[in-house]
């Protein structure tokens, strides 16, 4: 694990630990995957991650966000860096944010474009199991979806027709339809879900109601005192479930 201003360099294995220890306190529906396009593998050299992460924010602030885009981003040689705060709504697929975590995969998966290498295949399928479970998501193709699937002018799903992106890639996985990913990622999914031992922090509470925040930014404590350590903050209309009043 190595950290570097905002941004913590993971591998799977250390990214299981790390976000155990996690407080999130939105709440998590689903999950999208996109590809960078550029920076593709040309531009990882191996020890760059936190040179290429700076260089995506910067290129995202340049288009009026807030922050980086995306939750967390994979790297062709299997690492993981963290990116906005999980407890901010991403900036990646319109019409289907809210709920969300964005996961960027360095790379051009286009066809003719890069081959995804065994780790950086691996790590994706490894993080996107631990993410399923810690967040109690179902892995079909409503709990994890493609940037293609989402027609970019109305923000509706429609599994890749109208006007829409490629992302992340015609030849991501063997394809970017719901077809391909059903044939494709959900078999390995699978079988990395039955190793996978994070915790599911949902699975054992009952939730008393949904509600979404109403004010510019909400101050997350670590209990009911404003003298209370505070952990995060939440911003207007992401939504939160209650446990307890």
């Amino acid at each position: 694990m190595e950290t570097k201003g905002k941004y913590t360099l993971l591998s799977v294995n250390e990214f299981d630990k790390w976000l155990k220890n996690q407080i999130v306190s939105r709440k998590i529906n689903f999950i999208q995957h996109h590809h960078t396009w550029s920076p593709s593998y040309k531009q990882f050299k191996g020890h760059n991650h936190f040179l290429l992460q700076e260089s995506m924010r910067n290129s995202h602030l340049e288009r009026g966000f807030s922050e980086i885009a995306q939750h967390f981003t994979t790297f062709p040689d299997g690492k993981v860096c963290t990116g906005r705060s999980l407890n901010q709504i991403p900036a990646g697929i319109k019409g289907a944010n809210t709920g969300a975590i964005c996961i960027e995969n360095v790379g051009n998966f286009d066809t003719n474009g890069d081959l995804m290498n065994p780790q950086h295949r691996e790590s994706i399928i490894a993080l996107t199991a631990v993410l399923l479970k810690r967040f109690g998501i179902n892995p079909d193709a409503k709990g994890i979806i493609y940037h293609h699937w989402y027609d970019l002018n109305t923000g509706k799903r429609t599994d890749g027709t109208g006007s829409t992106k490629s992302c992340p890639g015609t030849n991501f996985f063997g394809g970017n339809t719901v077809k391909n990913f059903n044939d494709n990622f959900i078999p390995p999914l699978l079988s990395a879900l039955k190793s996978t031992t994070i915790k599911n922090d949902t699975a054992s509470s009952k939730i008393l109601q949904t509600g979404s925040v109403a004010a510019d930014d909400l101050n997350v404590r670590s209990g009911p005192s404003s003298q209370n350590n505070m952990l995060d903050t939440l911003y207007r209309a992401v939504e939160v479930n209650c446990y307890a009043v």
